[in-house]
């Protein structure tokens, strides 16, 4: 399993996902999911291409338990987030009852990011 190939094969679908969404937006005049297509963006296509280059530079191609465990929580986290920012902005669900669900995939994501933050700790540095 090679991280790097999966984060950027994960963060071209997001980019494809919200330009699509962007241009529904611009077509129809309804901007209402603007909060979406931004966290489609930057959560998805941004930082899963970051964690990409940081797989292919630093961490390297074997994959560790903790490395799968990290793009597993930062795709589910992600897409829990995209999901339930999608049915708030779009009012399909009311505030209330998805808020739980957009504050655990806050802390996924943000789980995810601290995962990340341990395998770079991890990782020797190359001027050892």
């Amino acid at each position: 399993m090679n991280l790097s190939r999966h984060y950027l094969v994960w963060s071209l679908a997001y980019v494809a996902v919200g330009m699509a969404l962007g241009i529904y937006m611009a077509g129809s005049h309804n901007h209402s999911q603007h909060v979406t297509h931004a966290h489609i963006l930057l959560v998805g296509f941004v930082v899963s291409f970051i964690y990409a280059v940081i797989h292919k530079l630093w961490l390297g191609a074997r994959a560790t338990l903790l490395g799968k465990v990290q793009l597993f929580a930062h795709q589910a986290g992600a897409l829990m987030m995209f999901s339930g920012l999608f049915l708030l902005y779009g009012a399909i669900v009311p505030p209330e009852q998805i808020e739980p669900v957009l504050a655990t995939s806050t802390f996924v994501v943000f789980g995810a990011a601290l995962l990340m933050i341990i395998m770079a700790l991890k990782q020797p540095s190359a001027d050892a």
